[in-house]
């Protein structure tokens, strides 16, 4: 017969278990990364903070918000010098009293552009003005509120021929490669507390074609550091594949090291795994995007350079399918976190034992 105190120490022992599994359920991502000294967060969209089940869900899972589509230049400013921040301000509005960091989606991309712009670029004595002045009145409208702004997005492409690497974009052809320069210097004077990023994608894969962006990509870093270019940090986009080749973690792990030894920290800024071209069983498919999630994000939070990992967008509710063939063949993109009724997938699952796994380290943040 078991003794007084056994049953006492046995039922305390059920009951810590008990706990321990209800704390699980209720961990989020947002709290795991932080218990380790990161930012994890995501893109979002208003129309998506008008869900009255997804808000709150957002609100505790993220710790830092970035705005989708709400922040490029399209949608701030639809016409010369006419600028609309409302939704860009609700964003920010519905993160800060949830305790989470705000980041800036982009001042200077060759795309999601206002019809205008082009013949802005063209017209006498508007080239600077309509570079350095947009800068200017954006970042100081949000002064002083903002993580990070990625500044120049981008801006790369070694396939288009140029010694320096450089996209041949709109911006390229009406300042040449001193843009890039300008619009830092204008970011940092306009915003002097926030992070500036140069954010990429390209640097993630296995391939020699991606061996030569990455190359391409230190060189272009470490010239404008040289320069005295205030690039704090790099953002990595980390758009995966599920069903293409993995990535070469001691290639990624190299890459990350050189960007520290630089002095550079590390955004994960849009991870997403495409689940598309493979398998339609639902479970084979997840278990995919999973496993692409964690061999990246292992190495990537091996590297303690590394800051805050973001994915594009919390769950599949909110994605528009590829195309209407694979809608035809039953497909519906699986790429994020959490499903289309919001529960939690192996890639949630992938994240948190990522964050769980990784080294804690002492942030320093733009909160």
């Amino acid at each position: 017969m078991a003794s007084a105190a056994s049953v006492v120490a046995s039922a305390l022992a059920e009951r810590t278990v008990v706990a321990g599994i209800a704390a699980s359920r209720l961990t989020t991502l947002g709290a795991l990364a932080a218990d380790r000294g990161v930012l994890y967060g995501c893109a979002a969209s208003t129309f998506e903070l008008r869900n009255q089940t997804f808000a709150p869900l957002l609100a505790r899972e993220a710790r830092i918000l970035v705005a989708e589509y709400e922040m490029k230049r399209a949608a701030l400013e639809p016409q010369p010098g006419q600028f609309d921040f409302t939704a860009a301000d609700s964003l920010l509005n519905f993160a800060k009293p949830n305790g989470m960091a705000f980041r800036g989606h982009t001042l200077v991309w060759h795309k999601a552009n206002p019809p205008w712009l082009e013949s802005a670029l063209a017209s006498p004595g508007g080239k600077e003005r309509t570079l350095a002045g947009y800068i200017e009145s954006v970042a100081s409208h949000f002064r002083g509120r903002m993580h990070s702004w990625d500044v120049v997005n981008e801006a790369l492409a070694p396939a288009d021929g140029r010694s320096d690497n450089l996209r041949n974009s709109l911006w390229l052809k009406a300042f040449g490669p001193a843009y890039i320069d300008l619009a830092f210097h204008v970011a940092r004077a306009a915003d002097p507390h926030a992070l500036l990023v140069y954010n990429d994608w390209g640097c993630e894969g296995p391939s020699e074609k991606h061996d030569r962006f990455r190359a391409a990509t230190l060189d272009f870093l470490e010239r404008a550091i040289a320069r005295g270019v205030p690039i704090d940090a790099y953002g990595m986009q980390g758009h995966l594949q599920a069903f293409g080749p993995k990535i070469d973690q001691a290639k990624l792990h190299r890459f990350l090291d050189a960007l520290k030894n630089l002095g550079l920290r590390i955004l994960i800024t849009e991870h997403d795994v495409d689940d598309s071209g493979g398998s339609l069983d639902i479970a084979v498919r997840d278990g995919a995007v999973a496993d692409a999630s964690r061999r990246f994000l292992d190495v990537v939070l091996d590297n303690t350079a590394t800051e805050a990992v973001l994915t594009w967008g919390l769950s599949d509710r909110f994605l528009d399918p590829p195309g209407w063939k694979e809608t035809l063949r039953g497909y519906r993109p699986r790429l994020l976190p959490l499903d289309v009724d919001f529960a939690r997938k192996p890639m949630w699952r992938s994240m948190a034992q990522s964050f769980t796994a990784m080294r804690p380290r002492l942030r320093t943040s733009n909160l």
